[in-house]
């Protein structure tokens, strides 16, 4: 009998927790059910401060993000004062696997293009993410692929 193979978007592990592709339909389908589940994040002020547009460049086509309140949505806005460009393995590394210093490398390399007002987004690297955010996180880093 053949085996089914997953819906788009999700890599079966062996039995495991299924893993979504990384900025997938299905991957913002569960962290949105995963931030609805979270409850209060905690999230400090000096990242509800900030609106950023994202353009995560990859090899299947851009994908556009959306951070706000210190939670990504979908697309672009026009709220946004800031635009921040990077390529797939630098988002992933920024924000899946919450490497920090990699973002700032990345920033002082060149390697991610930021155009508008850079100041609360250099304010928001400073501040330390909620116990609640870090958890939120974790569980975001579990099921992606």
């Amino acid at each position: 009998m053949p085996r089914a193979e997953p819906p788009s978007g999700r890599v079966a592990r062996y039995g495991r927790t299924v893993k979504y592709e990384f900025l997938s339909p299905d991957w913002f389908t569960k962290v949105d059910e995963l931030i609805a589940k979270a409850g209060d994040l905690r999230i400090p002020e000096a990242m509800k401060a900030v609106e950023v547009n994202i353009t995560v460049k990859s090899a299947g086509g851009d994908k556009q993000l959306f951070l706000k309140d210190g939670l990504f949505s979908r697309g672009h806005q026009g709220t946004a004062t800031t635009t921040l460009t990077l390529t797939e393995e630098l988002a992933r590394k920024i924000f899946i696997e919450a490497d920090a210093a990699a973002g700032v490398q990345a920033f002082l390399a060149g390697e991610i293009t930021v155009d508008g007002d850079i100041a609360k987004l250099v304010a928001m690297q400073t501040v330390e993410p909620s116990d609640p955010q870090k958890q939120l996180t974790k569980q975001i880093a579990a099921i992606t692929a």
